[in-house]
């Protein structure tokens, strides 16, 4: 097992240039599997934990629903934002600027081959990173994500999930809203979710946060659960 994670935070990277280098990163991984099983051999895989922001952008997943966004390609172009149809799990969601989007690109064969397990994982991270600021958030039974007052009239989504995985590879992850502007998300149905709200730590706390001291806390809450060392 390869518990190493080369750790990288790409800044803010339009959202094509990022797929397309998650793409790169996850083939070569891959493809050291498929070697490994070929040859018999015990070439140790890479992994990566990518932070980054995007410009105003909105992603469907391969199961997602179109008529979600509710924006055409004029609204889109008013909004400066872009528009792509992506092959994670999940509906549509929104990035942009202020917002922590994490792309772990791991072989879970390096840590425990469970996808249940792995999202769970990973919402324990923003979990407790939010507790870091007092915010108590936790799991909506039936839903993907973090999520503060879960199952009451005032819930609402902090942070969304949706990922894809081959031969034990993941790649997409989570986006995390910390000073994101929530008015973009009010162009879209969330996820498929109609009746509830969408928050970040801003909203919640009063004031913007100092991006660099969130993700620091995150990427230490990433590295501890999964008992990962970064590199």
């Amino acid at each position: 097992m390869n518990k190493q994670v080369k750790f990288v935070d790409w800044g803010l990277v339009d959202y094509q240039e990022a797929w397309d280098r998650q793409e790169t990163l996850f083939t070569r991984t891959v493809a050291v599997k498929n070697e490994n099983r070929l040859n018999n051999t015990t070439h140790p895989t890479p992994n990566h934990l990518i932070f980054t922001e995007h410009p105003h952008v909105y992603t469907l997943g391969k199961s997602g629903h179109a008529e979600y966004l509710l924006l055409d390609d004029e609204g889109l172009k008013e909004k400066n934002a872009s528009f792509y149809k992506i092959n994670r799990g999940g509906d549509i969601t929104y990035h942009g600027p202020g917002q922590i989007v994490g792309y772990p690109i791991l072989d879970l064969d390096n840590f425990f081959t469970d996808i249940h397990l792995y999202l769970r994982t990973l919402e324990e991270a923003i979990i407790r990173t939010c507790s870091d600021y007092g915010i108590q958030a936790g799991r909506y039974e039936g839903f993907t994500g973090v999520w503060l007052d879960a199952d009451t009239s005032k819930a609402r989504k902090i942070c969304a999930l949706g990922v894809r995985a081959s031969r034990w590879v993941t790649m997409h992850g989570f986006a995390f809203n910390v000073n994101a502007d929530l008015s973009y998300f009010g162009n879209i149905i969330p996820c498929g979710i109609d009746d509830k709200d969408v928050t970040s730590l801003e909203r919640e706390l009063g004031y913007r946060l100092d991006m660099q001291e969130v993700k620091n806390k995150l990427k230490a809450h990433i590295a501890d659960l999964f008992q990962m060392e970064l590199l």
